[in-house]
Order: structure tokens, then C-alpha cells, then sequence
């Protein structure tokens, strides 16, 4: 990002602490704090008395110079709640008037900017957390992301979307970034080149996205990101909230009419811009250096992570040659705070380790040797020891001012219930819970998912939770859960105990499982269902 950018959201953050500070003093509503927050990457917990504070980590990369940040702040302000976000950020909760402030000051000094984490903003652009080093990518995707992330960081102060702008990039099919339905996705091919897809997302009016282009040029992209803010501006709707989101441009406009709009929009570009938007290779230096070119790919191997039926494997071999990765999912996505330290007492003294947060709120601790990844794996063994326990959670109604229930406490109350029973790894599936419609947790593509929800019970209304089944986001297989049905919160946990006992008699996985047996499934679940 260039100084003088930087240096105008220094400046803002002086109106930021000024409304932050009539806030506290309760001189400002809820309401209209929250519009003016979001734009800063920060919002006002449920209840009104703290504050949370979204640390953007483009790509998901938390370099060591920001990790030591992180540790620093979080002993500094005594933080003690942090969770991974499916969007690849960092929270920092329950942070008082000054720590909020401080924090989002300070943070800039080691280029984390919190500018857009929230509001009608380009959010943090996603990218496949192991790009880089993970054996059979197509490419390293992270330097075109880092560049597509800083183009949009440079039109928050000129641009005024209609809402916000997900942007992601995929190194594989295992298409963790959900490129194919994201509001802008870039999927990278085995050519060293990207399909571009435009106009999905999650959450309410879901939808897959349009290919709108093919066999992009990796240095074009900027174009592409261009054609998509234009495209947005002229036909997205500026009048309902409700209707803003990118993905409803293909009910006003038609896919085959959206895809037209955006291709007219993207010549428009290349037309007036000539070559001012191409990436040049130096800018684009691999972030693993000499040992990723060494190594290059295996195009015959493209794997997808974590495992499908196992999280007990945490160690990943790079592939750069003696370098590997440790996987660290904690519960929840729920970071214990002092384990940051923990971690960057063993890396800050290694050559181009770092960290990277994963949409599926795992963290990665990439480019290490053996002796380094044995100290980390040892470190995190209080994360995930088994594939239901890597399942993927919102931060809940707890905290949330617009979460409608407790997603936190229902994944913790699951856990807690079929911890006894020892069940195989793999006989419960990673499930994804979202407190409310917003799809923060990606319920809609879970094997099975959780959408906070209402049930009458004797006329009064119980917390419960939506039931989706058979989400899938893989390239070439993505699918969104089919709705079954609403859950009491109180049922879940025994609902999980039985499916367990039925998978556990056939000594298979879920997956297998589910394979033949979708009306075993139904009938288990209809004792739980209305």
C-alpha cells in the first residue's frame, strides 16, 4: 500500500477515536455508531460496553513482524478473546474505548490496516491459505491477491458501492476460498492462468457465481477487479440494503445479461487504462523465494485440506524440499490469546516462517524444518484432535449485535456431549454453524450446518438452529445444503450422540456413511425436526 494512502487513514483515525469516544460517553446510538465504526473494521459488542476490532490480514498472512504485533497488543490491552474469521482476519474482543483505539493506531505501524473490515467496503481478499508451499497447487496465487487487495484498499476513500465486495483466490479445486461463488473469484488452472467467476455469495438469496472470463492472464487481474467495482457501481442497487449485494444482479440483469454487463464494463477498462493496470513480475516475487522455484509444481497431485476423513495428520510436508507446514485448528476458531506468543517464540527466529489463517478458521505455521514443526505441533495439541472437532463457527449471538443465537455455545455444548463416547475420527463430519443468515460460519456449505433460528415450544419461542445438509464447496462439486428442517439448541448435542452410534455399528466414516444412506440420515434426524 503507497505512504500517502497510509497516511490518510492515519488521519481518519482521529475522527474514529473522537466518535469512539462520544459513543462511550453514550452521546451516540448504537445504531448510528455502527454505521460509522464499520468502515473502520471495528463494531460495538452486544450490550454496548465493548468493542471488537477486525484486524484485516490480506491473504491471510500474518507475517512474523505482525505476529509479534498481535502478541505485543494482546499483552499490552490484556485481550483475551480472539477468533479466526472465514473472511482470513483476526478479531481482538471485549476491547475497551483506548484499547480500541490504541490498537487500530498502533497496528498500522506494521501495515495492518483495519480501513474496510467492515461497512460497504472491499473486505480482506481471500487467498488458499498454503499458497506458496503446498504440494500440487497450480501456482502461487498470494502475490496476486496481496496486489488485487491493495487496488481495492485504494479506491475505499473514491468509491461508494452499494455494500460490500468479497474478493477471493483459489490455488486449486479444493476452492477453500469459495472463488467459484465469492462476489469476485479468481480460480487458478493448471495453464498458469485463472477462470474468473463474479456475482455469488452466501448468506441470504445465496448463489453460485457467473464465469465471466477464461484463461486470464495473471498479471491482468487488476482489469478484472476494475471491470467488477464499475460493474457494481452501474448496476448494483443503491436503494434496498436487502438488495445489494452483488448476487442480485443476476436476478435484475439475468446471468447471460450480467456476464454481457461485466464483459462491456471490462473493455471499458482495458479501453481507458491501456497497460496502467498490469502487474509487473517484480511485484509478484514469490513470498517462499528461491526454494518454491526449485521445487515447482506436481500438477498430477492436487490435494485438497485438510483431510477429508482425518485431522489427526497436522504436520504437511511442503513442497519445498524439507520445509513443513503444522495445522492448528483451536475449537470455534477461538484462539487461546498467550498462543501467539507461544508460536512466535519458536518461528521469529526462522528464515521466511510465518503464519496464515485458513477460511476455515485454521491456522497454518508454514516453512518450517523438522526440529521447528515437532515444537509447534507439541505446542497446539490443545487444538482439534479429530475432523469434528475442526468444525467452522461464527462468534455468536454473545457478542454479536445482529447474531440470533449462540453459535459458539452450541458448537462447545456438541463437543462436550459426544466427548465420552470416543468416537472414531471421521465418524462425525466437520459441521459449520452460523448464528444468524449471514452465513459468517458458512452454513450453507457444511456436509452439515447450522443457521441460528426460532422454534415454538407450547407457544413460546426456543432457541434452535436451521438444519442444511450436503453442502460441498470443491471446484467442480459445489452444491448448497438443502434445508431439512428447524433443531431445538437443547436436541443438537443428542442428535449428534445417535448419529454417531449408527455410523460407529457400520465402522465407517460419515462420509461413507452418508454415501448409501441419506434416508438412514433423514429418519434420524425427523426425531429432532419441525
Amino acid at each position: 500500500m503507497n505512504q500517502s494512502l497510509m497516511t490518510e487513514f492515519k488521519e481518519d483515525l482521529k475522527d474514529f477515536r473522537e466518535m469512539t469516544e462520544k459513543f462511550y460517553a453514550k452521546e451516540v446510538s448504537v445504531k448510528d455508531y455502527k454505521g460509522f465504526s464499520g468502515g473502520f473494521g471495528s463494531y460495538a459488542q452486544r450490550g454496548a460496553e465493548a468493542s471488537m476490532l477486525r484486524l484485516r490480514m490480506p491473504g491471510g498472512r500474518i507475517t512474523k513482524e505482525k505476529l509479534k504485533f498481535l502478541v505485543d497488543a494482546i499483552a499490552a490491552y490484556d485481550v483475551r478473546r480472539v477468533h479466526l474469521t472465514t473472511c482470513q482476519t483476526v478479531q481482538f474482543h471485549d476491547l475497551g474505548m483506548k484499547a480500541v483505539c490504541d490498537i487500530m493506531e498502533q497496528a498500522m505501524e506494521v501495515g495492518i490496516v483495519t480501513r474496510g473490515g467492515g461497512g460497504d467496503f472491499p473486505r480482506n481478499v481471500m487467498v488458499s491459505p498454503l499458497s506458496g508451499v503446498e504440494q500440487g497447487e497450480y501456482f502461487d496465487v498470494l502475490p496476486y491477491a496481496e496486489r488485487a487487495g491493495d487496488y481495492l484498499m485504494g479506491i475505499i476513500k473514491t468509491v461508494k458501492l452499494p455494500r460490500k465486495l468479497k474478493v477471493g483466490f483459489s490455488n486449486s479445486p479444493a476452492n477453500v476460498t469459495h472463488a467459484t461463488f465469492r462476489d469476485l473469484g479468481f480460480v487458478a488452472k493448471e495453464n498458469g492462468r485463472f477462470d474468473v467467476y463474479s456475482a455469488g455469495g452466501l448468506g441470504n438469496n445465496y448463489k453460485m457465481g457467473v464465469k465471466v472470463a477464461e484463461d486470464v492472464k495473471p498479471e491482468e487481474v487488476l482489469y478484472y477487479v476494475e471491470a467488477m467495482v464499475r460493474t457494481f457501481t452501474t448496476y448494483g442497487n443503491y436503494e434496498s440494503r436487502a438488495k445489494s449485494r452483488t448476487r442480485y444482479m443476476q436476478e435484475t440483469l439475468g446471468v447471460e445479461g450480467y456476464k454481457k454487463a461485466y464483459q462491456e464494463k471490462l473493455m471499458e477498462v482495458k479501453a481507458e487504462v491501456k497497460d496502467a493496470l498490469l502487474i509487473k513480475e517484480t511485484q509478484v516475487h514469490s513470498k517462499q523465494g528461491d526454494d518454491a522455484k526449485e521445487a515447482g509444481n506436481d500438477n498430477k497431485n492436487v490435494t485438497a485440506y485438510p483431510q477429508t476423513e482425518s485431522a489427526s495428520e497436522r504436520v504437511i510436508a511442503q513442497k519445498q524440499a524439507g520445509r513443513y507446514a503444522v495445522a492448528y485448528h483451536p475449537i470455534g476458531g477461538m484462539v487461546p490469546a498467550q498462543k501467539f506468543g507461544e508460536i512466535y517464540a519458536v518461528i521469529k527466529d526462522v528464515a521466511n516462517a510465518e503464519v496464515r489463517v485458513a477460511p476455515d478458521e485454521t491456522l497454518y505455521i508454514i516453512n518450517l524444518e523438522e526440529e521447528q514443526a515437532e515444537r509447534i505441533h507439541k505446542i497446539t495439541a490443545d487444538g482439534a484432535k479429530n475432523l469434528f472437532e475442526t468444525s467452522v463457527s461464527c462468534i455468536g449471538s454473545t457478542v454479536c449485535q445482529i447474531g440470533l443465537r449462540d453459535s459458539q455455545g452450541l458448537l462447545a455444548s456438541i463437543v462436550e456431549a459426544v466427548e465420552p463416547y470416543h468416537f472414531a475420527d471421521g465418524v462425525l463430519p466437520r459441521i459449520h454453524i452460523s448464528g444468524c443468515p449471514s452465513s459468517c460460519g458458512t452454513h450453507q456449505i457444511g456436509k452439515l450446518g447450522f443457521r441460528g433460528a426460532s422454534k415454538s415450544v407450547n407457544g413460546k419461542a426456543e432457541p434452535a438452529f436451521a438444519f442444511y445438509v450436503n453442502g460441498q464447496d470443491a471446484q467442480g462439486e459445489e452444491r448448497f445444503g438443502e434445508e431439512w428442517g428447524i433443531m431445538l439448541a437443547t436436541d443438537i448435542p443428542k442428535f449428534f450422540i445417535e448419529l454417531g452410534k449408527v455410523i460407529s455399528e457400520k465402522k465407517l466414516s460419515y462420509e461413507r456413511w452418508y454415501e448409501n444412506n441419506q434416508d438412514a440420515l433423514k429418519e434420524i434426524a425427523a426425531t429432532y425436526l419441525q
